[in-house]
């Protein structure tokens, strides 16, 4: 497990190569998007097209068409002739992200307390269990991944998917955040009981308690702000 406060990879991991059945430019987006999200291309990481398709076998078309999702969700900083390189985390717009992930969940929290389906506690409490196992293990990046179907199980649950591609699309800097806090010690354990309490809110049919410990467990990295830019201030902007 790192240390708490250890910097991320500064690479990131080859992986198998595309699907040759599906379109590329998508599939570069979605890694290069997860490996920004991982730390393992860190704030300021420089991203040569060049070097990206030879990297992933492909022509410059795909890597140019990737770079400009990225851009547009504010992860990459592209700078015309020059350079492209992995943005700074803007707390601004992972403040913006938070305020629209609150205020929809708070509400979906509220209708599956009201529905009492048993089938997503269980769905719920199978993916708390993971979560445990991934924390004791320090494995960080399936913890991450855990955490996300937590929340996506509840939008599904409400009937709210496209809501949560919404948020997802938002999230690049609020989800850098947390994987800077993530390894701080008890963090993960805070979401894990988090997540417990929510769970048995919905279970219960006490739509007032799952708003109170889902806005807890959303607002927990904010409020250690200071703490991470005291550690990270090169990858932080305001």
């Amino acid at each position: 497990m790192e240390t708490a406060h250890s910097a991320p990879r500064a690479t990131a991991r080859r992986g198998p190569p595309l699907d040759r059945a599906r379109q590329a430019a998508p599939q570069v987006f979605e890694r290069l998007r997860n490996a920004i999200l991982a730390l393992e291309l860190p704030p300021g990481a420089p991203l040569s097209r060049t070097e990206l398709a030879t990297q992933f076998g492909v022509s410059s078309t795909p890597i140019r068409d990737a770079l400009m999702r990225l851009e547009e969700e504010g992860l990459v900083d592209v700078f015309p002739q020059h350079a492209t390189v992995v943005s700074r985390v803007d707390v601004g717009r992972a403040e913006q992200a938070h305020f629209l992930r609150q205020a929809l969940e708070l509400e979906i929290v509220r209708l599956l307390a009201e529905q009492h389906d048993q089938a997503l506690v269980l769905r719920l409490d199978h993916i708390i269990a993971l979560q445990q196992q991934f924390a004791r293990g320090g494995d960080f990046e399936s913890f991450i991944a855990a955490d996300n179907d937590f929340h996506a199980q509840l939008y599904a649950a409400a009937g709210k998917q496209e809501l949560w591609t919404l948020v997802r699309s938002r999230s690049g800097h609020i989800d850098r955040l947390r994987r800077l806090h993530l390894p701080s010690p008890g963090k993960a354990q805070n979401i894990l009981r988090h997540h417990k309490l929510i769970t048995r809110a919905i279970e219960a049919g006490d739509s007032d308690a799952a708003q109170q410990h889902l806005r807890k467990h959303l607002s927990g990295t904010l409020s250690e702000l200071d703490k991470i830019r005291s550690h990270y201030p090169e990858y932080l902007t305001d």
